[in-house]
């Protein structure tokens, strides 16, 4: 255990250094980031969820350093160069570049100009050189002319000897600290389109003729010149101009004005155009990569979780509607524990247009399975078919709504779908998903691959693992801050629970299968392979409805009933009774309930769950309807004012479903009338907004929507770069090319 690494990460995240040691050593015990946030308070100081997986993933990251480091000094002393100074320079490196910069000058390499101007033996001509003294050059490099080494000119010589200087200075420690430097803050994109690809590459216009900082370019045009990079459609250059490069050099390696002078500033340039410039711009892109890939994932991880913990319907009996044209619409009908009852098909729009049949069939599933509400996909004919239903003067007490079927149609195929309806097509398997989305989003979008959401940015461009790990974290987050019902719950949802995971969760499916539902919490011991400490990391999230102790349906740990059972015991009275009577709560003194293991923390958590145990975290459900008599894009105009829900949110804007097959964008300069920095401050995905339509391009399919009160009035600004003018032309203007991109329209994510 190395406790400077606690030390770091302390003053880093500004905390106490006991909160870390005590966050470190949970994790390592195999503590999942919801249970210790949750259950272990007392513990790491009430850290919360993202504090943990930031200590998480710096330790991690430091522990990857002490690998790598241990890696170089095992080399070192197998070359047996290593020196007690140099042990200890290792020792003090802090990142994995300055340990490397440390490493490269002994680094086994493939043969080099300066290996074979060393074998040629120059390199006392080299040192000579490079103490840059009044010198005969001519009569100084003919004293190393060799023609059995194959040095046969003066020139010869002095070219082996600016190869090895050339050398020595790319694997100057300090020279490429430096030169790190200066590529992170003077370093510049510039992209080009390579000559031909012009009409191949419209989507990358914006970039034929770009130019911007590498500290200040935004995520989202990081990927896209890479992408067009690697689609070869742009040629991609990252450096900072050479005069301030070599500058920078020589201002640490030239130190005279003379001959040898000369020649040292000669090996300089060839060390920064062969040797420095390329390795720098390798590392800068990856690190610039890497800058724009977090970016990216903290979008797509602040979009799902809004996603995930959406408001739901709850245990409603629910008719859903996949809709559709010439296949008709695929009708479901399913009861409140989203259990499939029935199937059809409908056809109310063009070109069959049999409404009278179909009106007859809603209105009779309506009755016969006593539904409380309708859920349509918002796809292909969503709004003719919204128009239907709502034309059918169904009961007052049916409630209609517009469902975002994203992903579903991936879930219809998968084997998750297949496993769990053997016998039906991807039609039936599509619209059961839609229904089920209503009732529940998060139980429902479990079974679906998180990057086929849609709710991402460049998505297929950014680090996979990464991306993953941060989704995954998202999802078990999500899923344990609701608490999973352990009775009615699927495989999918239990594996996000904490302390489980995908075999632990059809063993548990499996026992119940055999066994009937659980009555308890303690029976969950009795589910194969469930040991101790994964009852431990589980129980808490799991919930028993109706089990005879209520805490098993409450947030309490198994862990803290006997508190409770002392509280009531106190009160003369039984757990059940401090859940019902708020008076009797308000008797407790929590002070008298303290102990080692038992802070207030904890005390406050039980009280609030007594208060109202299980309690769903995500907002109410509100119904949400689009503007009649608006379905298409012809039917908008400049200037109408609409209802819509907020689909997805990218770093340049945010993207609202309106109603008529085409998400609009309100570009990140119209989300307020103040200036917005970070369009996720301003915006959650799902929220419903008002917006004004700006501007309706129906042949390239693109809407400008705005949130400000008054859209049209100009805000006096100063005037922007050229850089800045064309950003907000290309996202302004060409966002429906962005939004195409998202939707995976181009296949690009």
């Amino acid at each position: 255990m190395n406790n400077s690494h606690f030390v770091k990460i302390a003053a880093e995240l500004e905390i106490q250094l006991r909160q870390i040691e005590a966050t470190v050593n949970l994790l390592d015990e195999g503590g999942t980031i919801p249970f210790i946030s949750r259950y272990r308070k007392e513990m790491t100081g009430s850290l919360d969820e993202v504090v943990i997986t930031q200590i998480r993933d710096r330790i991690a990251q430091l522990r990857d350093l002490d690998k790598r480091r241990e890696a170089i000094l095992k080399s070192l002393k197998e070359q047996e160069k290593l020196t007690p100074e140099l042990e200890e320079k290792v020792n003090a490196a802090e990142t994995m570049a300055e340990l490397e910069d440390i490493y490269l000058p002994y680094k086994p390499k493939r043969r080099t100009k300066a290996t074979i101007a060393r074998e040629k033996g120059l390199e006392p001509l080299a040192k000579d050189l490079f103490e840059q003294e009044e010198v005969d050059l001519d009569g100084l490099a003919k004293q190393f002319l060799d023609e059995e080494k194959g040095v046969t000119t003066k020139e010869e010589a002095l070219q082996g000897a600016r190869d090895i200087i050339a050398e020595w200075v790319n694997e100057n420690q300090e020279a490429r600290a430096e030169m790190r430097d200066l590529f992170l803050t003077e370093g510049k994109f510039r992209a080009k389109v390579m000559t031909g690809k012009e009409e191949e590459g419209q989507k990358y216009k914006d970039y034929f003729e770009w130019e911007e900082d590498i500290s200040s370019a935004p995520s989202h045009r990081v990927l896209a010149m890479r992408r067009g990079e690697k689609e070869m459609v742009l040629m991609l250059d990252s450096c900072p101009e050479e005069a301030s490069a070599v500058g920078l050099l020589n201002q640490q390696f030239v130190q005279s004005d003379n001959e040898s002078a000369q020649q040292v500033e000669q090996a300089v340039k060839d060390s920064y155009r062969r040797l420095m410039k390329p390795s720098m711009e390798t590392e800068i892109r990856l690190t610039s990569k890497k800058k724009a890939d977090d970016e990216a994932i903290a979008v797509f991880a602040d979009n799902l979780r809004q996603l995930l913990l959406a408001a739901p319907l709850g245990q409603k009996n629910v008719l859903a509607l996949d809709p559709g044209f010439r296949t008709g619409c695929k009708l479901v009908c399913l009861d409140s524990q989203g259990k499939l009852l029935h199937h059809d098909a409908i056809y109310p729009n063009e070109p069959q247009k049999k409404v009278a049949e179909a009106t007859a069939k809603v209105k009779a599933y309506c009755e016969q399975f006593n539904i409380e509400a309708i859920a349509i996909g918002n796809g292909t004919a969503s709004r003719e078919t919204e128009s239907f239903v709502r034309s059918l003067n169904l009961p007052k007490n049916i409630t209609i709504v517009m469902v975002n079927e994203s992903g579903a149609s991936i879930y219809s195929a998968s084997e998750v779908a297949r496993e769990e309806f053997p016998d039906y097509d991807v039609t039936v398997r599509g619209a059961v998903s839609i229904g089920r989305r209503l009732m529940d989003p998060l139980a429902e979008l479990v079974k679906i691959d998180a990057k086929s959401i849609g709710v991402g940015q460049y998505q297929h461009d950014v680090d996979q693992t990464a991306l993953k790990n941060s989704l995954d974290d998202v999802v078990m987050s999500c899923v344990n801050a609701v608490g999973v019902e352990v009775n009615t719950c699927s495989k999918q949802l239990l594996t996000y629970v904490s302390g489980l995971g995908p075999q632990l969760a059809q063993n548990i499916i499996d026992y119940r299968n055999e066994n009937g539902p659980f009555k308890s919490r303690a029976e969950l011991k009795k589910v194969p392979r469930l040991g101790a400490k994964a009852f431990e990391q589980a129980a808490g999230f799991l919930r028993i409805r109706g089990a005879a102790n209520p805490l098993d349906t409450s947030g309490v740990h198994p862990e803290s009933y006997p508190v409770v059972k002392h509280m009531a015991d106190d009160l003369g009275c039984k757990v059940k009774d401090l859940i019902q009577d708020g008076s009797l709560r308000s008797r407790i003194d929590l002070k008298n309930y303290v102990s080692e293991n038992v802070g207030l923390p904890t005390l406050n958590d039980i009280m609030e769950e007594l208060a109202k145990p299980g309690r769903d975290p995500r907002e109410g459900f509100e119904a949400f309807s689009f503007m009649e008599g608006v379905n298409e894009m012809e039917d908008l105009k400049i200037g109408m004012e609409l209802p819509g829900i907020v689909t997805n949110i990218t770093q340049f804007g945010a993207f609202v479903d309106i109603g008529v097959h085409q998400d609009g964008l309100v570009h990140v300069s119209h989300l307020a009338d103040k200036f917005v920095s970070n369009p996720a401050e301003e915006v959650s995905v799902q929220q419903k907004v008002k917006v004004t339509v700006l501007e309706v391009d129906i042949p390239r399919k693109r809407i400008s929507l705005s949130m400000k009160s008054d859209p049209f009035k100009k805000t006096p600004q100063k005037p922007a770069k050229k850089s800045q003018r064309r950003e907000q032309q290309s996202e302004g203007g060409d966002f429906q090319d962005k939004l195409a991109m998202l939707k995976g329209k181009f296949k690009m994510g």
